[in-house]
């Protein structure tokens, strides 16, 4: 049994203020937590970040001004290494555009094949999200079990059109090539497997105690900041604003979808579409936190398996060409368009400016990770240090269509 020594009877008790300098604190560019060579500069006291400064240009390319010296076809490739998680959604934004510019229709077999390719993309993409989402927490379990399921879009991706990465598939006129005999076969059986391992993914990360409490209240973004900065995609639907391009978008891109039944993934009067077959959200979470913008990808992935056999259906009953790349030397006609599509990480947008050569006059590309990107200082401010991963990876960015 302990005992209190006599001296401390006449022990002097002095107090005093603790104070802390303030230091800054470089997190990357070669950082795990940072998703790509981006350098953070936090601004501390003690564990409490003040500010949080974000330094671009680590993977900047000149992509913008290589498309000015090039034909649109010619391009492609360089769309691939934008947002290179989600390479068929560049391919398919910048072959959009050129046809808006072009007054070029795509078959109807070809839009659906764009459809079937486009939502394969988005659940490959927010496969990663959500692994590494997991291994930024400390969790690396989900991590493997996402490149699980991915690797199988990967080799159906390669069948298609001999890539795993970087497609150049889909382009402008339609695709480089029909999809192989027995291809639609091979996706349903992977729709099949891959549903009920969704409900995995959310005993591993949606409905774990300490993945909630290291997200639920975290970086919170009301809906008039995202929408002030620019935010798109998951990241402004988790603030609980409804659009989404798919369906809100130009006419020339909504055509795509035409028909295609789904439900915008955003949180109205407390409820989520369909929520009664999802886990359900947890009291600790605010919405515009990163739990919710975790969530709405999680519920987005089981949307796009369902537009995906939507558009199996469609492509299996359409007749004629699965669309022909239109040729290297074709003339653009003289003029400008912009074009905006809902790529997994939000509104991917192209510009064009054409003095009727075969080259555009002008090239430009608007990512959504620069404008989600933006706000990370707002929503970092007077959060922990160990918070700033769960913040940064809940925005879900890629350094390539960041810097291009």
């Amino acid at each position: 049994m302990s005992t209190i020594p006599e001296n401390t009877a006449n022990t002097e008790v002095i107090e005093f203020d603790v104070r802390t300098d303030e230091m800054l604190v470089n997190m990357g560019p070669q950082h795990p937590s940072t998703h790509g060579v981006l350098r953070l500069v936090l601004r501390t006291d003690g564990e409490v970040v003040s500010e949080v400064t974000p330094h671009l240009g680590y993977l900047h390319r000149c992509a913008e001004k290589i498309g000015e010296n090039l034909t649109p076809r010619q391009w492609i490739p360089y769309t691939d290494r934008m947002d290179y998680l989600a390479a068929m959604s560049m391919n398919l934004g910048w072959a959009l555009c050129t046809e808006k510019l072009m007054n070029l229709q795509v078959p109807e077999k070809a839009r659906h094949l764009r459809v079937i390719i486009a939502e394969m993309q988005r659940i490959a993409s927010h496969l990663v999200g959500m692994g590494a989402y997991g291994l930024d927490l400390g969790s690396f379990s989900p991590f493997l079990y996402a490149f699980r399921e991915r690797e199988k879009i990967l080799d159906l991706f390669e069948e298609a059109c001999g890539a795993r990465l970087t497609y150049s598939y889909l382009t402008v006129g339609g695709a480089t090539a029909d999809l192989p005999p027995g291809w639609l076969q091979k996706c349903e059986a992977f729709l099949d497997q891959f549903l009920p391992v969704i409900d995995e993914y959310h005993a591993l990360l949606t409905t774990n105690s300490i993945f909630i409490k290291r997200c639920a209240n975290i970086g919170v973004m009301p809906a008039d900041m995202a929408i002030s900065y620019g935010c798109s995609g998951a990241v402004l639907r988790g603030s609980g604003v409804d659009l989404d391009l798919r369906r809100d978008g130009e006419e020339w891109y909504t055509n795509m979808y035409d028909g295609y039944a789904f439900e915008v993934i955003v949180e109205k009067e407390g409820h989520y579409p369909n929520d009664h077959v999802y886990p359900p959200v947890p009291p600790e979470a605010v919405l515009g936190d990163c739990w919710h913008r975790f969530y709405v990808r999680m519920l987005e992935v089981r949307q796009a398996v369902d537009l995906v056999r939507q558009a199996i259906d469609r492509y299996s009953a359409a007749s004629g060409s699965y669309g022909e790349p239109v040729k290297l030397a074709e003339k653009l006609p003289a003029g400008e368009t912009y074009l905006e599509t809902e790529a997994p990480r939000g509104q991917m947008g192209f510009y064009i400016v054409s003095d009727g050569s075969p080259i555009p006059w002008r090239v430009r590309a608007r990512s959504s990770c620069f404008c989600n990107l933006s706000v990370t200082s707002e929503l970092c401010r007077n959060t922990l240090i160990a918070d700033i991963p769960a913040v940064v990876g809940s925005l879900d960015i890629v350094m390539g269509e960041i810097d291009r």
